[in-house]
């Protein structure tokens, strides 16, 4: 419900010619960088951030088949670049560690939203399953572009 509320209050803004002032937590969640730029950004090519999405490890926005990331995924590929060629820790277990970790943890969620995250409340369901799949870290964002949902969904698939 929150959702559509938040849909139709954009969609007034914006017949209205009235613009929305982002808060900087959604301005780092915005996918503004392409895919050829974020491999620059990171010293990668097209062909491993495309590996990384199907692993599950990242799942960027898409527009016209176009993939565009934010500076939130820039920052978790990254962290999966230093995973993979510092620690080296493969694919495979990167994905073990994300089904130990909590999402809190992946997340890198203040003390602050965790105290008022059902899923660090209540440990005994994952978030997507305590908040019916509508992130609550998030305005709005679905539990699908999540890593921490894609990396147990995948997991669940391949068993």
């Amino acid at each position: 419900m929150e959702l559509i509320r938040e849909f139709k209050v954009g969609e007034i803004m914006k017949k209205e010619g009235m613009k929305r002032e982002f808060t900087e937590e959604e301005k780092k969640d915005m996918p503004l960088y392409p895919i050829g730029i974020v491999a620059e950004l990171i010293g990668t090519t097209d062909q491993t951030l495309r590996l990384y999405e199907k692993h599950g490890l990242i799942k960027p926005a898409r527009r016209n088949k176009n993939r565009f990331y934010s500076e939130n995924d820039i920052k978790w590929l990254r962290c999966i670049r230093d995973l993979i060629h510092n620690r080296k820790i493969s694919i495979e277990g990167i994905k073990k560690l994300l089904d130990y970790a909590p999402c809190w943890e992946i997340i890198g969620c203040s003390e602050e939203r965790r105290n008022k995250c059902s899923a660090y409340i209540d440990r005994t369901k994952p978030c997507w399953e305590l908040n019916r799949m509508i992130c609550q870290r998030e305005s709005g964002r679905i539990c699908e572009d999540c890593v921490v949902f894609l990396s147990k969904t995948i997991k669940k698939r391949a068993d």
